[in-house]
């Protein structure tokens, strides 16, 4: 076929028209995809690296509440790693003078810390109360531990603690004060309830996994300063696994033996709690 000059100048405008619509759709398309991929990094960074802390309590507490019974599979804690780096440390830090001790383990979740020391076979003397603001995380807790009269399950923000001051010998927070509405409040809560002399025992976030969590993350300075400016003593800072430090320290005071444990006003207080 032999095509003279008019034609190609009538056919050429329409082919110029066409790549010029087909290198828009490309644009468009290729914008939409880097739309989507945002959308969906977005998403992953609220609802999992963050674990929705940036929407709420509440969305934090759905997210717990919806994979409690997967969480323990999720994290792949290794038992025995559990009992040397958690429980004999742990055991180690509360030591003979606070013995019976009477512990509260703040966002105890599926109740790591207690069944790591139970396994352990260390404290069989010690009496728990466990709180979560995720009640089916408490559910799994429940089923995990064994001797349940040692144990009490709360149902609780650690926002606004139900306890009067100075109440326990021992108070914990492990991997959860950056998840909290407000860490440094929640952080005076976990103050407030130990006794003179007790002992507080917290993770400070650190590590690659730090810089996704912007304005609710801690320097080892400052988490120094925090516990010195409220009255804390032999604060103690170094690191633990992987993302975290290990933070512990002592209520300014003196500690009065014996552990509250066995104190039948604690335990009728305990007694009065939904």
């Amino acid at each position: 076929m032999v095509y003279n000059k008019q034609d190609v100048y009538s056919i050429h405008p329409f082919c110029d028209h066409c790549i010029h619509i087909l290198h828009h759709l490309l644009l468009l398309t290729l914008l939409f995809i880097a739309l989507l991929a945002l959308i969906a990094l977005a998403i992953y960074w609220l609802f999992f690296v963050t674990e929705g802390v940036y929407l709420g309590e509440k969305v934090v507490v759905w997210l717990y509440d919806l994979y409690a019974r997967h969480y323990d599979t999720i994290k792949d804690w290794d038992l025995q790693d559990e009992i040397e780096y958690l429980a004999q440390p742990f055991v180690a830090l509360i030591g003979e003078r606070r013995r019976p001790p009477l512990i509260l383990d703040v966002a105890t979740g599926t109740g790591r810390l207690p069944l790591a020391v139970q396994l352990s076979g260390l404290l069989p003397d010690a009496r728990w109360v466990l709180l979560d603001a995720s009640n089916n995380m408490l559910q799994v807790a429940k089923e995990r531990l064994t001797s349940h009269d040692r144990y009490h399950f709360i149902h609780q923000s650690a926002q606004s603690l139900p306890f009067e001051d100075a109440f326990f010998d021992v108070v914990t927070c492990l991997e959860a004060l950056e998840f909290m509405p407000d860490p440094i409040h929640a952080l005076d809560e976990l103050i407030r309830v130990l006794r003179p002399g007790g002992l507080l025992l917290i993770t400070n976030r650190t590590g690659p996994g730090a810089r996704w969590l912007p304005g609710r993350i801690w320097t080892r300075n400052q988490v120094f300063q925090l516990l010195k400016s409220r009255g804390m003593t032999a604060i103690g800072i170094r690191p633990f696994l992987v993302d975290y430090e290990w933070v512990s320290a002592v209520k300014k005071g003196v500690f009065i033996s014996p552990g509250r444990a066995q104190d039948p006003l604690a335990l009728a207080k305990l007694r009065e709690l939904p």
